[in-house]
C-alpha cells in the first residue's frame, strides 16, 4: 500500500482549518476519495475546492466507496458512524472526543477488535513536539509535589473569525433533531439524570477539557481517584483535584471567559526544586509552537531555560502517525482503550461531584 485512500465525514471548522489542508500536504501518503457532510451546499463546495468527485450527505454512501480509511471530524455523537466504518472494514481516525459514554467507547472498541482495523483518536496535543519534550523533562523530577492545569477558554468564534470558513444554513431539521436525540441519550447513558449545570460541566469535560485529561494520562497515567470537584458560574467553570500514584496531586481548572480573546492552556509540574511548564496554543492555530519552560536549582543558584522544539503542526503529525499505524503496524499513541479511560474519568468526576452534593 503506497497511498491510503481516505474519506472524510464532517467538513466543518476543524476539517477546513486543519485536517483537509494537512491531507493536501501529505499527498504522498493520502488520496482523498470522498467527502460527506449533512450540509449539501458545504460538501459540494469543499468537493470543488479539493477536487473530490464523490460528495454525499449520508455516511453510508461514503462507506460503500473503495477506500482504506475514514476520518471522522463532525459534531458528537460519532459512535454510530465509527462502528459502521469499522464494520465496513475501514481504518478509523476519530476526532476527540471519541464518544460521550463509556458504554459507547466499549461498542467502538468492540467493533475495532472484531474488524482488526486501526482505531486512533485525535488527541493532537500528545503529538505536539513541545509536549513530547516536556515529557522527557518531567521524567527527571524525582519528587513531583504538584501538577497544575489552567484552561482559560474564550468563545471559539473569536478565533474562528481569523479564518475564511465556509458555512451554509441548509442542514435538514430532521438531522438536527436526530443528532440532539442521540446526544441526549448518550449523556444520560454516561451520567444519568443530573441538573442542567452539571450537564454543562460534563459537556466541557468531554468536549474541551478532554485534551487536558488526555495529556495528564499521557504524562502520569490514570489517576487513582477523584478527590473533589467544584463547579460554579452555572456550570461554566470547574476545578477538580485528582490523586495520582506516588501521592501526587493535580489541581485542574477550566473556565469559560467568552469575551477574552487570549486563549490560555497550561500544564505545570512542580518538584521540590524543579518546575516544568508548557503552554498550548488554541486548537485552531497553525504553525504556532507550544513553548516549554524548565526551572531548577544548581546548588543555591536558580536557573531557567525556555525551549521551543519546532513549529511542526500536531494535527499534521498525527496524520503521519495514523499512516504509520496502518502501513507499518505501529500501535496508535492515542487508541480507543486510552480514550475509554478518559471517558471513564469524566464520568467519575461527575459522580464525585454528585455524591458530595446530594
Amino acid at each position: 500500500m503506497n497511498r491510503i485512500r481516505m474519506g472524510v465525514v464532517g467538513c466543518g471548522a476543524i476539517a477546513q482549518i486543519q485536517h483537509l489542508p494537512h491531507r493536501s500536504e501529505l499527498r504522498d501518503k493520502y488520496e482523498l476519495v470522498g467527502l460527506c457532510d449533512v450540509s449539501r451546499h458545504l460538501v459540494d463546495f469543499m468537493g470543488d475546492l479539493y477536487q473530490v468527485s464523490h460528495r454525499v450527505t449520508d455516511y453510508r454512501e461514503l462507506l460503500a466507496l473503495d477506500m482504506d480509511a475514514v476520518l471522522l471530524c463532525f459534531a458528537d455523537p460519532k459512535t454510530e458512524v465509527a462502528v459502521a466504518a469499522l464494520q465496513a472494514g475501514k481504518h478509523v481516525f476519530i476526532e476527540k472526543p471519541m464518544c460521550i459514554s463509556v458504554q459507547e467507547a466499549d461498542r467502538i472498541i468492540g467493533a475495532a477488535e472484531a474488524s482488526g482495523k486501526t482505531l486512533m483518536v485525535g488527541y493532537m496535543k500528545q503529538h505536539d513536539p513541545g509536549f513530547q519534550y516536556a515529557l522527557t523533562e518531567v521524567a527527571k523530577i524525582p519528587d513531583i509535589r504538584l501538577i497544575q492545569v489552567n484552561h482559560i477558554h474564550p468563545d471559539n468564534n473569536l478565533h474562528l473569525k481569523e479564518f475564511n470558513l465556509y458555512r451554509f444554513d441548509d442542514i435538514p431539521q430532521e438531522v438536527i433533531e436526530h443528532t440532539r436525540t442521540l446526544r441526549a441519550g448518550a449523556v444520560h447513558e454516561a451520567i444519568g439524570d443530573v441538573p442542567d449545570d452539571v450537564q454543562r460541566i460534563f459537556a466541557h469535560l468531554t468536549g474541551s477539557m478532554i485534551h487536558d485529561i488526555s495529556v495528564l494520562r499521557g504524562m502520569f497515567g490514570t489517576p487513582e481517584r477523584v478527590v473533589s470537584m467544584e463547579q460554579w458560574s452555572e456550570g461554566m467553570s470547574v476545578t477538580m483535584v485528582l490523586a495520582y500514584e506516588g501521592d501526587k496531586r493535580c489541581v485542574a481548572t477550566w473556565t469559560h471567559l467568552p469575551e477574552l480573546w487570549d486563549f490560555r492552556e497550561t500544564l505545570e509540574v512542580f518538584g521540590s526544586a524543579q518546575r516544568v511548564s508548557i503552554r498550548f496554543p488554541t486548537g485552531f492555530a497553525r504553525g504556532e509552537p507550544s513553548p516549554v519552560t524548565v526551572q531548577g536549582m544548581d546548588g543555591s543558584k536558580p536557573w531557567k531555560k525556555e525551549v521551543i522544539v519546532n513549529n511542526q503542526n500536531s494535527f499534521k503529525l498525527e496524520l503521519i502517525h495514523f499512516y504509520d499505524c496502518i502501513v507499518n503496524g505501529k500501535k496508535p499513541l492515542t487508541d480507543g482503550y486510552a480514550a475509554r479511560q478518559d471517558h471513564a474519568l469524566c464520568r467519575d468526576i461527575i459522580k464525585a461531584y454528585m455524591q458530595a452534593n446530594i
